[in-house]
């Protein structure tokens, strides 16, 4: 059987800046991508894209956040991990069930029930596909709208972060985060990015009041922002 060469590939990586007029810069990476379902084929995958990362930046400490990745941080840190509790009603719920039981579409929404379903069967809900243009969020009553693309997510996923300071003093070790699984092709919001984000405001001291919303939009706003979309914009990706 004639065995498949591997691909040259490009994913992101999100570094938190404390010196910057960026809170996180956002930059694209060349790596060979290992082809196979296997698991060792995925680990030599991460296990390259993170040399190139360390090489081309001089990181020490990079944190790959998929499952994949053979670092138990990755697990709590994941959204489908890590929980926000809400003020509210007073109970956890992952963010990934937060984010998708927030959507809200010209036809439908928002589907609170996602709260409480596992968080992929909510990432995989067929009502978030058939019920037209995604218009906004609605968090608890609390509304959103589509733009800046990826605030509310977010915002959400610093906020769950900063409930679990447990974690803190091990994840601002870290000078860069990636994601494997994460396309910027086919998708906007990033995990990795917004751990970033929560990276650069703990250093920066600047999370004091990231519970409030327009708090969090103006203080992300006061920054340039680097992600994904500000480079499918300029033609990066």
């Amino acid at each position: 059987m004639e065995e498949v060469p591997n691909t040259i590939e490009q994913r992101p990586v999100f570094m938190p800046k404390v010196n910057s007029d960026n809170l996180v810069k956002t930059d694209m990476v060349m790596f060979e991508r290992h082809v196979g379902f296997a698991t060792r084929q995925k680990k030599k995958s991460i296990n390259d894209l993170q040399q190139v990362i360390r090489k081309k930046y001089g990181f020490k400490q990079v944190l790959e956040l998929s499952s994949k990745s053979g670092n138990k941080l990755s697990f709590p840190l994941s959204p489908f991990s890590l929980q926000i509790t809400d003020e509210h009603d007073g109970n956890p719920y992952s963010v990934e069930n937060a984010f998708q039981a927030s959507m809200v579409f010209e036809d439908g929404g928002p589907y609170t029930d996602l709260l409480t379903v596992a968080p992929r069967q909510a990432r995989k809900d067929e009502r978030l596909m058939t019920s037209g243009e995604l218009i906004g969020y609605n968090y608890f009553g609390m509304e959103w709208g589509v733009e800046p693309l990826t605030t509310f997510y977010d915002w959400l996923y610093v906020n769950a972060l900063k409930q679990n300071p447990q974690l803190h003093e091990e994840v601002i070790q870290y000078q860069g985060f990636t994601d494997i699984t994460f396309n910027p092709k086919k998708s906007i919001h990033s995990a990795a990015y917004a751990l970033a984000l929560f990276v650069a405001l703990h250093k920066r001291e600047l999370l004091d009041n990231v519970e409030d919303p327009m708090a969090f939009y103006d203080l992300c706003n006061n920054f340039k922002i680097s992600n994904t979309e500000h480079l499918l914009e300029e033609g990066w990706i």
